[in-house]
């Protein structure tokens, strides 16, 4: 059975040090992809833009610096849970938001309920994400190619 969690977060995005402005994030996690979380930003005049990164990177990123390659998240504070920055990087763009940690810790726990961290191998058919993941993979770069 396909289960989800889903939360709505005001995050602000962080253009250059003068100007930012706010926008809502969605945050969906379902059990059919167990070790994922997704956030959807709904940036003005855009199309919404999803990523999707590890859960536990996420956890782990609200109490310390952490992320290699395209996710790097951080507590702004290491010494309180105030607030979190999420940066996303493709080739040399990077977007930064910045958001408040108690709405990211409450859908964590949330997630935790439905699927207790390092529970998730129950769940995941890890051999078929992956040849999803492969197959799309391989159909973008020949329709990009």
């Amino acid at each position: 059975m396909r289960e989800s969690v889903q939360a709505e977060v005001m995050m602000s995005f962080l253009v250059s040090e003068e100007l930012s402005f706010r926008i809502p994030v969605e945050l969906r996690y379902e059990t059919s992809d167990p070790y994922a979380v997704r956030l959807t930003f709904h940036l003005p005049g855009d199309a919404p833009v999803t990523w999707a990164f590890g859960r536990e990177l996420l956890i782990d990123g609200v109490g310390r610096p952490c992320g290699e390659g395209d996710v790097h998240i951080a507590p702004v504070d290491s010494e309180v849970l105030g607030e979190v920055l999420i940066r996303l990087q493709v080739s040399g763009d990077q977007a930064l938001f910045r958001s408040s940690a108690p709405p990211l810790v409450a859908f964590l726990d949330r997630t935790d309920k439905l699927v207790p961290l390092g529970q998730e191998g129950a769940l995941a058919d890890f051999d078929a994400h992956l040849d999803e993941a492969l197959d799309r993979i391989l159909a973008e770069e020949q329709s990009a190619g």
